[in-house]
């Protein structure tokens, strides 16, 4: 009976004691890339590379979110404005949603499934076939080969992912106006344009850095602490999916908190 009142808290001492230990392992990690990030030309060849993986092959799927999410946008702007608002606010609800809010937090969430989930199962193997030791033997820095390009391919092309998104999303929502909901272009565009300021740009730039920042470390982190073989790669994977999701959740509303 005691065994079994005693069972929660032992329970919330493991949980507290493995996040410790997590977030120690996370320190020790982002200074040992600090040291790393020196040692330029172990990093900088394959750059290029990372950039494409992560940004260019992103692009499909980030652009097909925004398209409908533009379509969706403007038609329930239609549906709520109707006999209220004057219709061109449709091009304003877009504009702002898009760019502020479900652009970068939309792109974030998907790519964070499929940029952190591919490094983290990467590096995850690699860790577990012992490459990750070959490395080190071979006097190769594994942070620097490795996690540092990855990252700094994730901070400079999830902006520009998300950029791209944005301008997808309004021009998806301009032409549902258009077809759907009888407005001219003029009239979207006088929306559109209302309440434009140029820090809203800005903003989605900042937030959709953090994110690449985010989905990146977060796969390298998991990835490069993989133990258990086969099973641990699938754990680590969906660690690192869940856990960038939450985080990129928390600096959405951090950002819009501090910055807005």
């Amino acid at each position: 009976m005691l065994e079994t009142a005693l069972g929660p808290v032992q329970a919330i001492g493991r949980g507290t004691l493995a996040a410790v230990d997590s977030v120690g392992r996370a320190g020790y990690l982002a200074a040992g890339a600090m040291r790393a990030f020196k040692r330029v030309g172990m990093w900088a060849p394959h750059l290029g590379t990372q950039m494409f993986r992560i940004g260019v092959a992103s692009v499909p799927i980030a652009l097909f979110i925004a398209t409908f999410t533009g379509i969706v946008l403007a038609l329930q702007a239609s549906y709520t404005f109707t006999g209220a608002i004057p219709l061109y606010f449709v091009g304003t609800l877009v504009g702002k949603t898009m760019i502020l809010e479900l652009g970068p937090v939309l792109t974030g969430l998907s790519l964070s499934g499929r940029v952190g989930a591919n490094i983290a199962a990467e590096i995850g193997t690699m860790r577990v076939t012992e490459q990750i030791d070959a490395l080190e033997a071979l006097a190769y820095d594994p942070i620097a080969y490795l996690i540092i390009p990855r990252v700094l391919a994730g901070l400079i092309m999830i902006p520009a992912v998300v950029a791209l998104s944005n301008a997808v999303g309004i021009a998806a929502g301009w032409g549902t106006s258009l077809v759907l909901l009888d407005m001219s272009s003029p009239e979207f565009f006088k929306g559109l344009t209302l309440f434009f300021d140029p820090w809203d740009v800005q903003f989605a730039a900042i937030k959709s850095a953090s994110f690449g920042l985010v989905m990146t470390a977060v796969g390298c982190f998991f990835g490069f602490t993989t133990t258990g073989g086969a099973e641990g790669v699938g754990f680590s994977t969906t660690r690192a999916v869940v856990i960038s999701s939450m985080i990129i959740l928390v600096l959405d509303a951090f950002w819009a908190a501090t910055l807005l």
